[in-house]
Formats: structure tokens, C-alpha cells, sequence
């Protein structure tokens, strides 16, 4: 019997060395990441592979998510194999769905939860409180996204707080300790945040929980001095301790930051403002489109889906529906007393001057849907950008744009690839983006940039603006108003209008 119990002992033990792999024991990874690989190129064969073999739960598509994969139970329960999990005190997860096991093992084993605040937007960090003496069940409650809202305190950046090992999500990781993100960058900048306020420092633990098909190899000049490395990497079937050599973030890195990411983030304020009075540098980097490609730190916000609306859209060349010009005429009919009295003047004026005041009101109507569209923030942006353009641009149409992608999806790509444009006119409801870039020759390397160029599992169009085709001078920007709309207005519809003249 004292011999069977031994044995049992030494295969429990053989089978915990096994499953605990190191970088001198590199396993094969599935997805094959091609040289010259971008951050953005790994996602995107990171989600379209899981994607293509269903290894993930809700919420679907995976694309520009922290991937919610099956059997992410499994992995996070081995979060309380590790060591350095049992003897701390304080661990600070991430709230994204596959780490809500995660969640669940820190407070089961009754130790402090700290939850990032969802992109950051009302503070750094929720602790989260669980009713005395719960239960298995109302722990998993607390643990739930609905919990971290409904159970938690917030913490703030004068809280004397050490943090023992953080767990972040990833969408790919190598076994050497690189990560890469969804790309909106906020791991990092939690981390880094942290950091300034003294509650991480190089020593603390940092764990990801992933499918073993995130397992990639990743080159490490991708991994810039504000991306945040892993130690462990836990999936359903191994723990692999990374030994990884490069870095943590110190602290935030304020030249990757510009003012309009500090609006989004009110806690970035504070700690600029903390940092500043402790004697810091805190300068500030440039705009958005000037940061480095791997940083996805200024991204705006997600946008909320809007009914189209049906009275102001218009096709590529601007053009209004015939539904559209009813609806104005039978208003016009019933309110002729209310028209001012310099629109009757103009009214009476020839059928070009008809013309061209309905291409303003085309021209307005455009403008005002695409700052709709983009939100206050992308407005604000656009508005920026259209100031600071020079007389002479040239512009990339860019179609084929998949239904749900975000405008910062677009722009991060457009950043990896070295195409970032002076200005993006964003279109997402027609599939499509025009990018206004400084001469030709800026505009021919970023079209030669973004050729098979992929989105979601779609491939994207990419070639000259229609108006600057041909022997057109390139250099001259022509947008899609009064001139196109009067070029491309198809003989029907100029009929309808000239009938709607006549009665």
C-alpha cells in the first residue's frame, strides 16, 4: 500500500513538471505567422483561424475582441496551480468573458479582486466585494461583468495599493513573453498606470489565459517600450513559463499620448496633473495619426448602431433619392408661407441656381451624416484635419469596407501599414472610406501599402478617387458634392427633378 501511494505521488509530480514548459521546450505552434508580419497581420490570423475552426463562444465574430475560446475554464482554473497565485494577497484581472473563471479562483480563494473599469472611461480600477459569507454561486455572480458592476468600490489613484500578479487577455502570445492585444492598447496603459502610482513594478506577475492556438511565434522588434510582457501563459492544456527578458512599462510613456485621448480618459488627467506637481515630464505627444503603429492608446470610442436615415442618404456621387425629393416637395407644398424671404428671392432664379442650391443642401447633409457617423469625437477630429489640410491633396478610395468595423479599426490597420492619411472621410454605412493624402506620390505608396489588404475576413479595395482618374491633375481634391452629383445623376432622376420644376 506505502509503495502504491508513492507511485501515485511520483506521477502527480512527473505530470505537474510536464505541464509546467519552459522556452527550452517549445512546442509547435499552429498558426504559421508569416516573415515581416505585422501586429495587426497576427490578429487577423489569430481571429480568422478561430473563426474558421469555431473554437470560440459567445460573443461571435471573434475580430477585433479578446477571444472568448472554449475551454477557457479549463485554463483559467490552472491559475491556481501557480506558486506566485497562492502566496499573494492582491490580483488584479481583466474583465473580459474568457477570464471570468479567473475572477471566480481569486475570490473562491479569498483574495482581494481588482477589476479594470471597461476602457477605462469612469476610473482605473473597481475592488470587487462579495456579500459575507457567500457561496460558491453568488462568488460566480460577483464574478460575472453584471457583479464587477453590481459588487465592487471603486479605487482610486491615491489608493495605497500593491498588486501581487495581474491576468490579461490577449489575442496572441509567444512563448517567450510577447503580447499583442486587440489593439486598443488598454492592458497596457492599466499597467502602466500602475506603474506611476506604485502599485506594480517589474517583479509583479503578469499572467495571460489563452487558447493553445494564440500561441504564435512573434517577433520581438514588434514589441514596443509601452507593451506590456507576460510570464505565464495558461491555456486549456499547458502552463509555460516564459522566462521572458524584455522590460515592463515603468510608467506611462506621456509622449504616446495626445489631448484628445486624455478627454476619453479622465483618469489620465489626474495622474498627468499628480505627475507634473512631483516635477515629471508630461509633454504630451502630437495627433493621433503621428504615434508609432503599434500604439492603439488613442482610439475613440466604440459607436453605437443608428438606423439609416432616409431622407439623407446618398450613393457615391452624392446623390439624393427620388423618395428623398418627394418628402422635401410636400413639405415645401405645405409650407410656402414659412420659406424666407431671400430663398423665394433665389427660388425664382434660373434652373442652375436650383441646381446648385440642391447641391448644397446635398453637400450640408453629407457633412452632417459623416460627423453623425464618426460621434462628437471623429467629428471633432475630421473638423481638426480638414483645417490643417494643404490646398492640394490627392485621394485613395478605400471599398469593400465590412459591415460592424469601427472607424479605429480602420485607422490602426491604416498605421501598421504605413498608410496613415492627412484626413479619413469615413463612410462605414456605404462600405467605404476616402483617405486624403499630402501629394501622388504619398497616395501611390499608400495604395501599394494596402493591396491585399484584409478586415474581418474581408478583403478591401483600394485605388485612386474617381475624380483624380485619368489625366486629371491628382494633386486636386474634389469632393463628392455639387460636381459629382451633377456629372453622376443618372437621366431619370435629372427627369423627376425638371418635372418637379415645371409643376
Amino acid at each position: 500500500m506505502l509503495v502504491l501511494t508513492w507511485k501515485i505521488f511520483q506521477c502527480k509530480s512527473a505530470l505537474k513538471k510536464q505541464l509546467i514548459s519552459n522556452t527550452n521546450n517549445i512546442m509547435e505552434p499552429v498558426i504559421k505567422i508569416n516573415p515581416g508580419a505585422s501586429k495587426w497581420d497576427i490578429r487577423q490570423r489569430v481571429w480568422d483561424y478561430i473563426e474558421e475552426k469555431n473554437l470560440a463562444n459567445f460573443p461571435r465574430p471573434v475580430h477585433n475582441r479578446i477571444p472568448n475560446f472554449k475551454a477557457a475554464n479549463q485554463a483559467c482554473n490552472r491559475l491556481a496551480e501557480l506558486q506566485e497565485f497562492k502566496s499573494s494577497q492582491t490580483v488584479k484581472v481583466n474583465p473580459d468573458s474568457p477570464q471570468q473563471q479567473a475572477r471566480f479562483v481569486t475570490l473562491e480563494a479569498q483574495k482581494t479582486l481588482l477589476v479594470p473599469t471597461p476602457r477605462l472611461r469612469s476610473g482605473l480600477f473597481n475592488k470587487i466585494t462579495p456579500p459575507q459569507g457567500a457561496n460558491k454561486e453568488q462568488l460566480r455572480v460577483c464574478a460575472s461583468s453584471q457583479g464587477v458592476k453590481d459588487f465592487s468600490v471603486p479605487v482610486g489613484l491615491d489608493a495605497k495599493v500593491k498588486v501581487d500578479l495581474v491576468v490579461v487577455g490577449s489575442v496572441a502570445v509567444s512563448e517567450k513573453g510577447c503580447r499583442i492585444g486587440k489593439g486598443e492598447g488598454y492592458a497596457d496603459l492599466e499597467w502602466a498606470m500602475m506603474a506611476s502610482m506604485g502599485a506594480v513594478n517589474e517583479s509583479t506577475v503578469v499572467v495571460t489565459v489563452v487558447h493553445d492556438c494564440q500561441v504564435v511565434d512573434i517577433p520581438e522588434e514588434l514589441i514596443g517600450t509601452h507593451d506590456l510582457t507576460v510570464d505565464y501563459i495558461l491555456t486549456p492544456t499547458r502552463v509555460i513559463k516564459t522566462e521572458c527578458k524584455l522590460p515592463k512599462p515603468q510608467g506611462v510613456i506621456w509622449t504616446k499620448l495626445d489631448a484628445e485621448k486624455l478627454e476619453k480618459i479622465p483618469i489620465l488627467k489626474k495622474l498627468r496633473a499628480l505627475e507634473e506637481q512631483a516635477g515629471k515630464d508630461v509633454t504630451l505627444g502630437t495627433a493621433s495619426h503621428a504615434a508609432e503603429p503599434g500604439l492603439q492608446t488613442n482610439q475613440p470610442k466604440r459607436q453605437p448602431r443608428r438606423r439609416p436615415r432616409r431622407n439623407t442618404q446618398q450613393d457615391t456621387e452624392g446623390e439624393t433619392s427620388q423618395e428623398s425629393r418627394r418628402e422635401k416637395k410636400g413639405e415645401a407644398d405645405q409650407k410656402p408661407r414659412q420659406q424666407p424671404a431671400r430663398a423665394r428671392k433665389d427660388s425664382r432664379g434660373s434652373g442652375r441656381g436650383d441646381e446648385e442650391g440642391e447641391a448644397g443642401k446635398v453637400a450640408k447633409g453629407r457633412s452632417r451624416r459623416v460627423a453623425r457617423e464618426q460621434g462628437p469625437e471623429e467629428g471633432r477630429g475630421e473638423a481638426t484635419s480638414q483645417r490643417k489640410l494643404p490646398q492640394s491633396v490627392t485621394t485613395v478610395y478605400l471599398g469593400g469596407i465590412p459591415a460592424g468595423l469601427r472607424v479605429s479599426e480602420l485607422k490602426t490597420a491604416l498605421r501598421e501599414r504605413s498608410a496613415a492619411p492627412l484626413r479619413l472621410t469615413w463612410q462605414g454605412a456605404q462600405h467605404r472610406a476616402f483617405l486624403d493624402y499630402s501629394d501622388p506620390q504619398v497616395a501611390d505608396q499608400a495604395l501599394e501599402a494596402l493591396q491585399g489588404l484584409s478586415l474581418n475576413g474581408h478583403s478591401l479595395q483600394a485605388e485612386l478617387a474617381k475624380s483624380q482618374r485619368g489625366h486629371k491633375r491628382s494633386g486636386q481634391r474634389q469632393k463628392p458634392s455639387a460636381a459629382a452629383k451633377a456629372n453622376a445623376s443618372p437621366p431619370d432622376a435629372k427627369s423627376d427633378a425638371a418635372k418637379e420644376a415645371d409643376q
